[in-house]
Order: structure tokens, then C-alpha cells, then sequence
């Protein structure tokens, strides 16, 4: 079974390959804008739009301009990818997955590019075609035939490759797993998971408000520079690297907790949320800045590396309000009541504990269903007692 893999290095070019970086950036953004442009056009005045055909014929006959030659100084996977994006753009758009496609802006100093094919690591260096070998910070090898590669300059200005992989995942037998061995997860605000097991709670971390003090001191010295000076230029760079670090410290949270989790339980179980429902509530801000979705997706994958189960209870599973003991159900919890004790078996619980006990009940009736859980019962045992008579009576050996 094919997997992905991907790889994120930075970039070290000198001043002329950067100047080419760029170069490749701007072309990509010109083709995508034209693109757009003649797709709008071409609907406002016919009520159809251009087909992705026509569309690319016209491109060729683009590059053969006079006023278009630089063009072919730019590599042609390059300029056929930025038509790709364009029709990819508007493939989300029409399955209401994103909004109506916008013009790319040569002010934005995030650009970017991609290249299918012909991009090669080797000795601490990445080859892109017509701008020669470039040096990067390799931190581990790429033992993976490469798929594409993206190269990117972040808001701080830094140039990046992003290589995806992609490698053959063996089959492999899932693992039987016991109730004991599958352990529920239970997600919040306050904590940022409590495990259903021992484990102590695992703190939120809230990179976001941790940083705000610094964040909004950046934020406030950008709103009083000039617009278009070399100093707004520098308090936009500032602002950029809080927001940078805010982020790589959230993805090395969830990536070496993630791990962790994998690495000790065969099974795990999570309820799946609504990440993107409650990113438009009051609580929005709190919801980023935990990440769950991020965390949810390591999980899923890291799960199918390493032969671990992974499993996503449905949403309206009612894990807060059920008793882990009885199954009764509170229909009169409230969202401020962090404890409280079942009516009908007098079972006083901590509410996110309860919780991740439902989840891990609930994961292994999953895992019994699908058939990879095994169940205490009297599989290849005689169903007939041996009756023996002791008195007149009847006697049933003990168990």
C-alpha cells in the first residue's frame, strides 16, 4: 500500500540563485493570475467558461511571444504546475471546499512553486533545473523516490524545500488487542488530553497566549511604521517570526506527543470533532490554538506506520454525558460542570476521565465489530458440562 512521506528543508542559496528563486516565483504567480483572469473573462462574456484545453494551447502560444521569451527561460514543468494549481483552485471552489479563487499579489512575501519532477537531493544539496545545485540544511536523508517538490519563501523571508515521498507500507496483520490494551483519549480546553488509564493529564500548552504579550508588542510597533518604509518592512519581519515560532512549537508538541502515544498503546481511541464548526464559535481562538486537528491527523497516520489502532468514535457519542459504570446518561450536565455523580449508581466522576473511559469502551466495540479484538469467552471449550451424579444430584464442574 503507497504511503506519503514528506520532507522540509531550508534553503542557503547565494544572491543569484535566490534572485532565480524568485524569478521562478513570479512566473508562477503571472501564469496563475493569467490563468484566473481568462477563466473569469471568458465566463463573463460567453456564460461558459474556457476549458482547461484551450486554456493550456493558449498558454503555449503565450510563450512563444515576443514579449512573452522570458517565459522559456523558466522551466516548463514549472508553467504547466501553475495551470494545475489554477484548475485545482477552482476544482475546491465548485466542491465548496474553498472560496472563488483570488489573484495572486507580488507584495506578498509568501511565494512559492512546484516542480512534478526532476529536482534531485545529493551531498547536502537540491537541484533545480536551469538554476543549478543549491545548498540546504539536510537533517536526515531521503530514502524515498521523490514525487515533487515545493519550494517556498515563508513570511520571514527564509526559502524552503518541501519533498514528497512516497514508499511502499508492507502488509501486515493488525495486532489482537484486549479492553486492556486499548486506551481512550479525551480532548479539551483545559487539559489538553486525559488518557483513560493511569496516565497523568496532559497540560494544554497554549503557545498562543503564552506569546500574546510579544505578539502584540510586535504588532503594535508594525501599526506605527510607514506603509511602504523600510522599517514597516522589518516590524512586518517581527511579527512573522513570533507567528513562526508560535507555529513550530505547536507542531513539535503534537508531533513528539503523538509518537509517545503510539509508541505505548496498540489502540487508541479518540472522539472525531467538528475542528472546523467550532473554529466559528466564541471558543475559536482557544480551538486553534490547540491544534486538535493537527494532532488527530499525526495520530491517524502514525498509527499506519507503525501497525497501531487507530480509532475515531462518531461525534454525537455521547462520552460526557454516558456513566462509564452504568451507561446511564445525564441529560442535565452543563458544560461548567467539571464533576459530577451518576443518578442511578451513585458513581462520582471527573468529567474528562469519564469521558476517555467511554472512549476506550466504545473503541473496542469498534475493534470487536471489525474483528480485530479478542473477548473473554469459551472459544474452542465443549458446550455440554460433564454432569456428574454426587448424591443424586446433578454437579457441574467448576470453571
Amino acid at each position: 500500500m503507497p504511503e506519503r512521506k514528506v520532507f522540509k528543508f531550508r534553503i542557503k542559496p547565494t544572491s543569484a540563485q535566490e534572485a532565480g528563486l524568485s524569478r521562478y516565483a513570479g512566473a508562477r504567480r503571472f501564469i496563475f493570475n493569467w490563468a484566473l483572469a481568462r477563466r473569469t473573462e471568458s465566463y463573463q462574456q460567453t456564460g461558459q467558461a474556457i476549458s482547461w484545453a484551450d486554456l493550456s494551447r493558449e498558454l503555449t502560444e503565450l510563450k512563444s511571444k515576443p514579449e512573452m521569451k522570458w517565459l522559456k527561460e523558466i522551466d516548463s514543468q514549472l508553467v504547466q504546475q501553475a495551470l494545475a494549481d489554477c484548475k485545482r483552485a477552482f476544482a475546491n471552489f465548485f466542491a465548496k471546499r474553498a472560496r472563488y479563487p483570488r489573484f495572486k499579489s507580488r507584495k506578498d512575501t509568501r511565494q512559492s512553486f512546484r516542480i512534478p519532477q526532476r529536482v534531485k537531493i545529493e551531498g547536502g544539496r537540491v537541484y533545480l533545473p536551469k538554476i543549478d545545485w543549491i545548498k540546504i540544511r539536510q537533517s536526515q536523508p531521503v530514502d524515498c523516490p521523490t514525487k515533487s517538490a515545493t519550494f517556498k519563501r515563508d513570511a520571514c523571508g527564509r526559502w524552503f524545500v518541501t519533498l514528497v515521498t512516497e514508499f511502499a507500507l508492507p502488509e501486515r496483520e493488525m495486532p489482537k488487542v484486549r479492553l486492556a490494551d486499548v486506551v481512550g483519549g479525551d480532548v479539551g480546553l483545559n487539559t489538553f488530553l486525559t488518557l483513560s488509564d493511569e496516565t497523568p493529564e496532559i497540560d494544554n500548552p497554549r503557545f498562543l497566549r503564552a506569546a500574546s504579550r510579544k505578539l502584540r508588542r510586535a504588532q503594535r510597533q508594525l501599526s506605527r511604521r510607514k506603509k511602504g518604509s523600510r522599517n514597516r518592512t522589518k516590524a512586518r519581519f517581527e511579527v512573522a517570526k513570533v507567528h513562526d515560532r508560535i507555529a513550530h512549537q505547536r507542531a513539535d508538541f503534537t508531533h513528539k506527543l503523538s509518537f509517545l502515544l503510539i509508541a505505548n498503546f496498540l489502540a487508541l481511541s479518540f472522539e472525531s470533532l467538528n475542528t472546523r464548526g467550532l473554529a466559528r464559535t466564541k471558543l475559536a481562538k482557544s480551538v486553534l490554538d490547540a491544534a486538535w486537528g493537527m494532532f488527530f491527523r499525526q495520530i491517524e497516520y502514525k498509527g499506519r506506520w507503525y501497525n497501531r489502532h487507530v480509532v475515531f468514535v462518531g461525534q454525537f457519542f455521547p462520552s460526557t454525558k454516558r456513566c462509564s459504570e452504568c451507561w446511564q446518561i445525564n441529560e442535565n450536565l452543563r458544560l461548567s460542570d467539571r464533576e459530577w455523580d451518576c443518578q442511578s449508581c451513585g458513581r462520582h466522576h471527573d468529567r474528562d476521565k469519564n469521558a476517555a473511559k467511554n472512549m476506550q469502551s466504545e473503541g473496542f466495540r469498534i475493534l470487536v465489530a471489525a474483528g480485530h479484538a479478542e473477548t473473554e469467552n469459551a472459544c474452542g471449550a465443549s458446550v455440554r458440562p460433564d454432569f456428574q451424579a454426587v448424591g443424586g444430584e446433578a454437579r457441574i464442574p467448576p470453571l
